[in-house]
């Protein structure tokens, strides 16, 4: 029997999806790895795990500093170790604009990882959006859009990707059993 990978689904949420997003994807990689799943703050070590999924949502085109600071804290642990990440905006990718402006939101959030951090694979799901507070500047562009306030959770999409991750674990630990060394940790030396 194989070791069983242990993986941290982290998170950094503002209001809560994000937060739901991550418990969601952390229960469809409950067969193939011990999951836990935790708000990302200082006391989270990444030395006490094997792989990593981390989240966060998107604020000004920006990781919430929570998440930022994991990345920084933990740089020369996930330089070695299986990374993804996803990311929980306002806007699913469905029209030309959107996908534009999220392209760019990855491109700027990819810039604030450590140097050397390259996740395996980096979604943006939409989340639930309050337009209250918004300036008026803000909610004419979301309307422009064509945003709507309101929970636009793709939870199928949630569900699709934590199944190619759980693959793509599973696969990671069924080759880590035909070799001496853990499949996801950095041989001695290495």
């Amino acid at each position: 029997m194989t070791e069983r990978v242990r993986v941290l689904v982290g998170h950094a949420s503002a209001a809560g999806s994000t937060r739901e997003i991550a418990e969601r994807i952390a229960a469809g990689l409950g067969d193939v790895a011990d999951v836990v799943v935790r708000p990302l703050g200082p006391d989270v070590d990444p030395d006490e795990f094997d792989a990593f999924v981390i989240g966060s949502a998107i604020h000004n085109q920006e990781w919430l500093p929570a998440a930022v600071a994991f990345l920084d804290r933990g740089r020369s642990t996930l330089a070695h170790r299986p990374v993804w990440c996803f990311s929980v905006g306002g806007a699913a990718p469905r029209g030309p604009v959107s996908r534009a402006i999220i392209r760019m939101e990855l491109e700027r959030i990819a810039k604030s990882f450590p140097p050397g951090l390259v996740p395996r694979d980096h979604p943006v799901f939409a989340g639930i959006v309050v337009v209250d507070g918004l300036p008026l500047w803000g909610k004419l562009f979301w309307l422009a859009l064509g945003g709507r306030p309101g929970d636009h959770r793709d939870w199928p999409a949630v569900d699709r990707w934590a199944a190619d991750v759980a693959t793509a674990l599973a696969e990671l630990r069924r080759d880590g059993a035909r070799s001496p060394a853990h499949p996801l940790r950095p041989s001695p030396g290495s």
